[in-house]
């Protein structure tokens, strides 16, 4: 049985996929304060996520991250597109990805959990509140949750 990650002892890698750099070190940010070791991996765009996840290219050596911090709204493609990727491949299937977006259309809350999200985050415009977002996201993802192991292959 695979316990949780701060029993386990083990660094978090979070792929985030973000194309607004203040937002990016935002989040960054967040995770680098928190309660649990996390390592933060930023790419831009859905196609560098692909690339990153597929050990493509630049990517070749990168670790399977244990959780993606997904945008929807991307330049080339857009955080909807990798989620239907995502579910093409069943080695993705165990990564958790969570939808962190400024976006409260239900539209896109409806699509992204119907494409195989596992939660859907609206950005906070406030400083406090989003950390305090990411706080709890931390402490429900890698304290309470069990996560499975992720997949080896490429």
């Amino acid at each position: 049985m695979r316990r949780n990650l701060v029993e386990s002892e083990n660094t978090v890698l979070i792929l985030l996929v973000e194309d607004n750099p203040g937002d990016a070190r935002l989040t960054q940010e967040a995770f680098r304060g928190g309660s649990v070791p996390c390592r933060v991996e930023h790419v831009t765009n859905g196609e560098e996520a692909m690339a990153y996840l597929r050990r493509e290219g630049d990517y070749a050596d990168r670790p399977r991250p244990h959780l993606i911090l997904l945008d929807l709204n991307m330049p080339r493609m857009d955080g909807r597109e990798v989620l239907v990727e995502l579910s093409k491949e069943e080695c993705f299937s165990s990564i958790p990805v969570i939808a962190l977006t400024t976006s409260s259309a239900p539209e896109d809350i409806e699509e992204c959990y119907r494409h195989g999200a596992n939660a859907y985050v609206v950005k906070p415009p406030e400083f406090t509140v989003f950390m305090e977002k990411m706080r709890s996201l931390e402490a429900f993802w890698f304290e309470a949750a069990v996560l499975p192991e992720a997949c080896s292959e490429a």
